[in-house]
């Protein structure tokens, strides 16, 4: 969709920075918020991003940001998602080209403001990150206030207890702002969720036991979180008090937007582009937020109808989630099965152990969880299930590249750790077919863990296979040609592999196998002879190129005393930008274009081809 020109309405178009919004009159804030509201509205809903959390911090950014001198004090957002009104009002109103290639970022980003403290986009960090800097400006002497901002959801994560222990411990001035609006992608689960209920229900300005007083926190609350006077009033207190203090904010969830407001799904937490009228869709491209609302051949929904075909056979199949039904296709089964689906709150350590120990009772848990999210559970992975060679299989969503989300986000380190961990079968598959069936052999594993991954895209048509063997998928095969080139798809890189295949064989003359090893690890033995009897072997994925699939298959090669050379193309060690999934994967050569370019670059490091005479062959 082309970038719309979108007016600045008048008293936003004045701030330039936070000084500006303080020397505004108070009397006039509350048109600010207006504005503030109707420009999101507008812009986010031409170019979809995080459209709910914005909406419903607007008061809260503009009292922090008259209270508080950004960047001297330093303001951390917990995941961002609630970042567009702070952009706003640190000098960054062109929204043109919000999570589009050369625009804004979705999330909070140093390289844009020095008012963005952290680029992470994981949740439940923000606290550390508070705690970290007050312990700096205690040992060097440094000034300003340290805020921390954190959503009632993001507290649901471990590591913001963590810190939260470290900081009621000492007497550093940490100021700890709750935004709680009862949600994160849903709604909040868990005791301390209750527990906040029940604080929001008391009168406002009363003392009252509640959990963050017991640690030995000052707790200011609970506040409306739309009343910018009051939300001053409190901030100014919580800078005064000189120690760890909360500032509980209670606030609505998409305010001012009534579809948001209403909605009981959390549709609006995160969008692609839709007419802010009406809500629906005007664009074909996929969603840009987290839940799905794509059409019923997205990665997500296919795993989601064919985990829950599995439910119905199997009484033994659960479900984990973190904070994420809607988002990884899980709601499917909960609806049917709800008490076999367990949503843990932001805290994938808790999920991935908490699925071991259901395993060791019986159980198969099935784990779906952001790729780029699983690197938080690590050991968890690595010793409390694999180590106990348990039958937990984990579903990776938004594998590889995922686009407008930008670094945090894309799914390209998970292989690179998972390849690590012993006994842990992982499989890609292509297509909707593909996927269907491999995760029904997976969670018929019941000596160790699985995984599979799946990206965020469409997933298009099936790809039929020529052959099976031994558990891999031919996919095409030169018969005129001798066997020049083994390619080796992992995943949905196939349909471009097939391009570059077919065009290499068309236009250059070169004959090629092309195989969808469907598993990853361990390296199937079969694809090895392949190897051996080609000239050259090029792995493609949707991965870090050092650490993922080719990597395991040249270790392979070498292991087995097989002297073809290997390729491996793949995405760079590098932090990706944000930017169109396609436009991305082009640029990392994992187009067919690109993988065109690399078979033929490759060929000059390739001796002669011998004929049984002796005849002596250049490369075609």
């Amino acid at each position: 969709m082309p970038a719309a020109d979108f007016r600045i309405p008048p008293l936003l178009a004045g701030i330039t920075g936070p000084q500006d919004l303080r020397a505004l009159p108070t009397g006039e804030l509350v048109v600010l918020a207006e504005e503030l509201r109707s420009f999101l509205i507008e812009a986010v809903c031409a170019s979809g991003g995080h459209l709910g959390p914005s909406l419903g911090v607007v008061e809260l950014v503009i009292a922090l940001h008259r209270v508080f001198d950004s960047p001297r004090d330093a303001i951390v957002f917990d995941i961002g998602h609630q970042a567009y009104a702070h952009k706003l009002l640190t000098g960054r109103q062109d929204f043109t080209a919000l999570r589009q290639e050369g625009g804004l970022s979705g999330y909070l980003c140093r390289a844009e403001s020095a008012h963005d403290v952290v680029d992470n986009s994981h949740a439940s960090t923000a606290l550390s990150y508070a705690d970290g800097l007050a312990k700096a400006r205690a040992v060097t002497g440094g000034t300003g206030a340290v805020v921390a901002v954190i959503g009632d959801g993001a507290l649901t994560g471990g590591m913001a207890w963590e810190a939260l222990d470290n900081i009621a411990a000492a007497s550093r001035p940490v100021i700890i702002v709750v935004n709680d609006n009862g949600r994160s992608y849903a709604p909040t689960t868990g005791a301390l969720a209750r527990h906040l209920t029940r604080l929001r229900g008391c009168p406002p300005g009363r003392a009252v036991p509640n959990v963050f007083s017991h640690l030995g926190l000052a707790y200011i609350g609970p506040l409306d979180g739309h009343d910018i006077g009051r939300l001053e009033e409190a901030l100014r207190r919580a800078r005064a008090a000189g120690g760890p203090t909360v500032v509980h904010a209670v606030t609505a969830k998409g305010k001012g937007y009534q579809l948001a407001e209403a909605d009981e799904i959390d549709h609006f937490h995160a969008i692609g582009v839709i007419d802010p009228a009406t809500g629906q869709p005007i664009s074909d491209a996929h969603p840009a937020g987290h839940h799905d609302t794509a059409a019923a051949q997205s990665w997500t929904s296919v795993f989601g109808r064919s985990l829950l075909a599995l439910a119905r056979e199997r009484e033994d199949i659960v479900a984990v989630t973190a904070s994420m039904l809607r988002p990884t296709g899980l709601h499917r089964m909960a609806d049917v099965f709800p008490e076999r689906v367990f949503d843990v709150g932001i805290a994938e350590q808790h999920a991935v152990t908490s699925a071991a120990g259901m395993a060791m009772g019986g159980l198969h848990p099935v784990v779906a969880v952001y790729a780029t999210f699983l690197s938080r559970a690590f050991d968890q992975v690595l010793m409390d299930v694999a180590l106990h060679r348990l039958p937990v299989t984990f579903v990776l969503d938004r594998a590889g590249v995922t686009g407008p989300d930008g670094p945090s986000h894309h799914g390209m380190w998970d292989l690179g750790l998972l390849t690590l961990v012993p006994g842990l079968r992982i499989a890609a598959p292509r297509d909707a077919v593909r996927l269907r069936e491999l995760l029904r052999e997976a969670v018929a594993v019941g000596d160790g863990p699985t995984a599979l991954r799946i990206p965020k895209a469409t997933a298009g048509s099936d790809i039929p296979h020529l052959a099976r063997m031994d558990g891999m998928d031919i996919l095409h095969r030169s018969l005129c040609r001798p066997l020049d080139v083994l390619l080796i798809a992992m995943g949905p890189t196939a349909p471009a592999v097939l391009q570059a295949a077919r065009r290499l064989e068309s236009e250059e003359g070169i004959g090629s196998t092309v195989v969808d090893p469907r598993w990853l690890t361990p390296v199937n033995p079969a694809l090895l002879h392949l190897a051996a009897r080609h000239r050259l072997v090029v792995t493609v994925e949707d991965h870090h190129r050092t650490r993922g699939f080719g990597t395991l298959v040249a270790q392979a090669c070498t292991d087995g005393a097989i002297t073809t050379p290997v390729h491996n193309l793949g995405l760079p060690p590098a932090f990706l930008p944000h930017g169109p999934r396609s436009r991305l994967l082009a640029q990392a050569g994992l187009d067919a274009e690109g993988i065109i370019t690399s078979v033929l670059r490759a060929h000059t490091a390739l001796p002669p081809h011998v004929l049984p005479d002796g005849r002596r062959l250049p490369w075609p």
